[in-house]
């Protein structure tokens, strides 16, 4: 017996590359794929809100390429601060069950953000500042500057800091400690 297999091609082969090929999202999709992850992140955290019977209103956004979720007082109280917790992280551990609702919804990894209270515009201004003081400093004495160990949120916005400044940076550690250095021209 004769082994004689026959291929047939019903296309060019660069029409079978195009075909094959995953198209990129249009910048239309993309910002209701990031609206659609902001309303299920909301959905998931006002159905915990209500179960804990917590006060607090939901606000979505979208900042750039993340979808924003935002829960503040409300006409019927205070957001509990206690949802921030120690650090931050009662805010983190909400943020990343968000992030798993949005996920089981709609089958997509979600970079969703989520603020309480203001906590993260706050401790935004306050890492900026932190950042200045440390550009300063290099500028003046040429050596590498480390920062306080920070969230990886905190890392991104001091790296952006340097990067606007005209300095360069690197995380250096590994979490908790994990932390931004500084570096000079």
């Amino acid at each position: 017996m004769s082994d004689n297999t026959q291929v047939e091609v019903s296309a060019a082969p660069d029409e079978i590359d195009a075909e094959a090929a995953p198209v990129a999202p249009s910048r239309k999709d993309r910002a209701a794929a990031l609206e659609r992850e902001g309303e299920v992140a909301a959905d998931f955290l006002e159905r915990l809100l209500d179960i804990a019977d917590l006060d607090g209103d939901l606000d979505v956004d979208i900042d750039g390429d993340r979808a924003i979720v935002a829960i503040v007082d409300s006409e019927e109280g205070r957001v509990p601060r206690r949802l921030v917790g120690p650090e931050g992280r009662v805010l983190e551990a909400l943020q990343e069950l968000s992030r798993m609702a949005v996920q089981a919804e709609t089958g997509e990894r979600s970079r969703l953000m989520l603020d309480v209270a203001g906590y993260r515009a706050q401790r935004r201004q306050a890492v900026i500042e932190v950042a200045r003081v440390a550009i300063e400093k290099v500028k003046q004495t040429q050596q590498p500057e480390p920062l306080e160990p920070m969230t990886a949120f905190e890392r991104k916005v001091a790296h952006d800091e340097v990067l606007r400044a005209g300095l360069t940076s690197e995380s250096e550690g590994v979490d908790p400690r994990r932390h931004v250095v500084v570096l000079p021209v």
